[in-house]
């Protein structure tokens, strides 16, 4: 068993920092993909991108638990100095993404489907996003696979190659999104062309940066990666991560297709205000996968005070990120929207739903740290019945709300949905603390 070093400040931020910086590329290449076609002065591309967008994203995420179940079953055998589990986890995961993409792409036509069913934008919005989404769906193994290859390295704190693979492929996707659409005026094709080739090159980027598993003979012990015992206990744990994660997008899904319910004006202002609510969720992940990383291996090396001194130093961390996002969408936010659109229409209805991102950042960072701590631990049993109540406080706060308060009261539903989330979560903390102190079966992962 290895030893588990202090959870310092520094250690934290270290950890922390270059996630950070990796995880708002994201929400700033969403806000570049926004703007771009937000420079054509319409509403409907605006929202075709959104919806095509949150289309993928929702597909792609039902596999998130390939980042986090990885994450968590890496950190716990690497703190037990399980090196030959630590390669086999990384094949696993490889494995299960390429094969969760090429699945996706065959069953494309049945999924957009079935997702413009669900969705009442207009007609002009439909063609638009189909067209996105025809493009974008050919990247889908190497987006899905990312999420493996990313919780492996997070995992064993190489957060400095997170945040080379996502300044990269972010990065370059944003120079293409400008050159695309604005140069040769490819509208929103020209942003599912620049999306496809970023995610491609980001995959190949990130496979060079975990050359040094392939160097070892690990890596193809194919009894161990295909070991029955470790693969269930794989598999348990992504299974209660799936439906956890599709109970989330769920809210996330449904919120968009509401908002279409009040007009295109109103889906494209919910469009722009949620890059503020991916800004203040990529940063604060940032703790939240420092957190991760740090209770796995605190729970694999059964050390119970570095598990509760790395839940308390990252979450306070996260507590002061949230509260930065807080004073800025506060002071900045009006300025930002009109960065985002040029459209009169939808910075005025933007700028009336603000407040609501104001108050995201204090009202979600409990779930989010929380969510973070309970993926090192690999309790995603206690997750998955956790997120099943807080989609319930959703579902009735909807119902309740919407009628009184139109789009305003779907807002107010999705930040109820924070707390809950973070209150139940948190009400099952205390238990975690005695898994430190369970004897370890198999390989540093504690049953």
């Amino acid at each position: 068993m290895a030893d588990f070093a202090p959870v310092t400040h520094r250690r934290v931020l270290k950890n922390a920092l270059p996630i950070v910086l990796a995880n708002a590329t994201v929400p700033i290449l969403g806000a570049v993909d926004t703007g771009v076609v937000g420079q054509m002065g319409a509403a409907a591309p605006i929202g075709a991108v959104g919806i095509g967008a949150i289309i993928l994203s929702a597909l792609y995420w039902v596999f998130g638990f390939l980042r986090m179940g990885t994450t968590g079953l890496v950190s716990q055998a690497h703190g037990a100095g399980e090196s030959g589990e630590v390669t086999a986890l990384l094949m696993r995961a490889l494995m299960i993404g390429v094969a969760g993409g090429v699945l996706i792409m065959l069953l494309q036509a049945l999924l957009f489907r079935g997702a413009f069913l669900l969705s009442p934008a207009s007609p002009e919005v439909e063609t638009l996003a189909r067209d996105y989404l025809t493009i974008r769906i050919w990247s889908a193994p190497a987006a899905i696979a990312l999420y493996g290859l990313t919780g492996w390295l997070i995992a064993l704190e190489r957060a400095r190659a997170v945040l080379i693979i996502q300044v990269w492929m972010n990065g370059l996707n944003i120079l293409l999104d400008l050159w695309f659409v604005l140069g040769l005026g490819w509208g929103v094709e020209g942003v599912a062309f620049a999306t496809f080739l970023a995610e491609w090159s980001g995959f190949a980027l990130a496979l060079w940066l975990c050359r040094d598993a392939f160097s070892r003979p690990d890596w193809r012990d194919w009894p161990r990666v295909f070991d029955r015992v470790r693969l269930i206990r794989m598999a348990t744990v992504n299974r209660d991560i799936l439906l956890r994660s599709l109970m989330l997008q769920g809210i996330f899904v449904s919120f968009l297709f509401m908002g279409g319910k009040f007009g295109d004006v109103a889906l494209a202002s919910n469009q722009v205000l949620m890059q503020f609510l991916q800004i203040t969720a990529y940063a604060l992940d940032g703790f939240a996968f420092a957190v991760e990383a740090l209770v796995g291996q605190a729970l694999g090396a059964r050390n119970r005070t570095g598990l509760r001194r790395a839940a308390y130093v990252s979450s306070l961390w996260g507590v002061g990120c949230a509260i930065a996002m807080t004073l800025c969408f506060a002071l900045a936010g009006g300025a930002i929207i009109d960065i985002m659109t040029t459209s009169a229409e939808v910075r005025t209805a933007a700028r009336e739903y603000l407040p609501w991102m104001v108050a995201a950042p204090i009202f979600g960072v409990a779930s989010w740290m929380l969510d973070g701590i309970f993926i090192g631990a690999t309790q995603s049993r206690e997750m998955r019945n956790m997120m099943a109540l807080s989609l319930l406080t959703y579902v009735g706060s909807v119902l309740a709300l919407v009628p009184l308060m139109g789009n305003h009261g779907l807002w107010a539903a999705l930040l109820i949905s924070f707390v809950a989330r973070g209150v139940t979560l948190g009400l099952r903390y205390p238990r975690l603390e005695a898994l430190a102190d369970v004897k370890n079966d198999t390989d540093g992962i504690p049953t």
